[in-house]
């Protein structure tokens, strides 16, 4: 009960712009990602970046199981399998950045699509944690068995040989 797992991998793409730059992303993550992806929307209107309510300016992929391994062994291997500690929150998830899609395997430059970027979010947890987010009887997850930022990093030196700095 006391071992962490992955609950699930968030892989986003701000592209901040909707039309054709924004369905090449989705293209290039469905692609890398093997899932469909869902578009995410401006929550306010920002007119310096000419960006308005409500309008796509990204997309998502939320992965779990086998598949959020996989892409995670495959993404840690991009970053050299290197993070930083203040990349881990006190609550042990990681996030980190991929600089350019082309660093995945079997994806090529394209000048008419360009080149996309991407942040990887990594949400741990341990069994037992459902009883914050059951219906009937609620609770809270207690302190002792929560994951802290020590624990998610010795979790991926252990699992993925993370070098952590």
């Amino acid at each position: 009960m006391r071992t962490p797992r992955i609950e699930k991998v968030v892989v986003h793409m701000g592209v901040g712009e909707s039309g054709e730059h924004l369905v090449n992303a989705e293209g290039i993550m469905k692609e890398i990602t093997g899932q469909n992806v869902i578009r995410t929307y401006a929550k306010k209107t920002l007119p310096g970046f000419g960006i308005k309510k409500n309008e796509p300016i990204g997309c998502k992929v939320t992965l779990r199981g086998s598949n959020a391994e996989k892409f995670l062994k495959t993404a840690l291997s991009i970053i050299e399998n290197k993070l930083s500690a203040s990349q881990f929150d006190k609550n042990g998830n990681v996030s980190f950045g991929i600089e350019e899609h082309t660093d995945f395997p079997g994806m090529k430059y394209d000048p008419n699509i360009g080149v996309f970027g991407m942040d990887i979010n990594v949400i741990l947890s341990r069994p037992g944690y459902r009883i914050s987010k059951r219906r009937i009887s609620e609770r809270k997850v207690p302190s002792a068995h929560r994951i802290t930022k020590d624990d998610a990093i010795s979790f991926f030196k252990d699992k993925y040989s993370v070098e952590v700095a």
